[in-house]
């Protein structure tokens, strides 16, 4: 009677661990693994461009196997993308706008997480030939501005600024990225623009960033979020949750942004 209720216990844990080798099997053909290996896309807001390389590569030397691509561009942009269909594993926009769009679409998995912030400046080149020390220095009639389009965050800041100082500025440019507004400072196409201070920053050589006051009313949230249908999910996650670490955050704040 022994022998039997020993060899029935012995086949029902053989039982148990047939299922459960098949329920693991099942999940990693489903994507559901955890292991963090592969290629994951990440589309970031252009204002990150610096800071996402730097921690994109940081983020291959800790998981050996693991490769990052970006695509930067406007929020708005990359928000339409993601609409149409355009295959990503994480959106990482400068404005929570933008990840409205996206998450109202059903295209986020999970929540999307506020990791920095980012503030205005007026970009000028290096010396600030036409003196400008705030934004009503910007609509003299010899001073050429470019802006960011209204639909693109750095845009939307920056109109929210000039309200705020009761500025009328008509620019000769609108862009649809930082990166391209602050090329037409760089390029000497322009006299002065409104970017982040981040982009200042990383262009240091070439431009000064005069600070102004209604900046600090229009400062941009960057959330980020895994997108729904991440061809590679668990890297994905396995890459905001380095975003949000301490050695991500140093590289982030380094580079101007503000915590969160």
């Amino acid at each position: 009677m022994k022998a039997r209720w020993i060899r029935g216990l012995a086949a029902g844990l053989i039982a148990l661990a047939a299922v459960g080798l098949t329920a693991c099997g099942d999940d990693d053909a489903g994507g559901g693994g955890s292991e963090v290996t592969g290629e994951i896309t990440v589309f970031a807001a252009a204002s990150l461009t610096e800071s996402f390389t730097r921690i994109g590569a940081d983020f291959e030397a800790a998981n050996p196997g693991t490769k990052v691509t970006f695509n930067f561009a406007g929020s708005s942009a990359l928000a339409t993308q993601i609409g149409q269909g355009a295959p990503a594993d994480v959106f990482a926009s400068a404005a929570p706008a933008n990840m409205a769009t996206v998450a109202d679409a059903g295209d986020v998995d999970g929540e999307a997480v506020t990791f920095v912030k980012n503030q205005l400046v007026i970009a000028v080149p290096k010396g600030n030939p036409k003196g400008i020390t705030g934004l009503s220095d910007l609509v003299g009639p010899d001073v050429k501005v470019a802006l960011c389009a209204e639909q693109v965050p750095c845009g939307a800041a920056a109109k929210k600024a000039l309200q705020a100082a009761s500025v009328e500025l008509t620019p000769v440019t609108f862009e649809q990225d930082v990166k391209s507004v602050l090329s037409k400072v760089t390029l000497g196409e322009v006299d002065a623009a409104l970017v982040y201070r981040t982009d200042a920053i990383a262009a240091a050589s070439d431009v000064d960033g005069v600070e102004f006051a209604e900046s600090a009313g229009a400062i941009n949230e960057y959330p980020i979020a895994v997108l729904r249908n991440a061809p590679n999910k668990a890297t994905a996650r396995a890459f905001v949750d380095h975003v949000l670490s301490d050695p991500a955050k140093l590289v982030l704040t380094t580079a101007g942004f503000q915590a969160a």
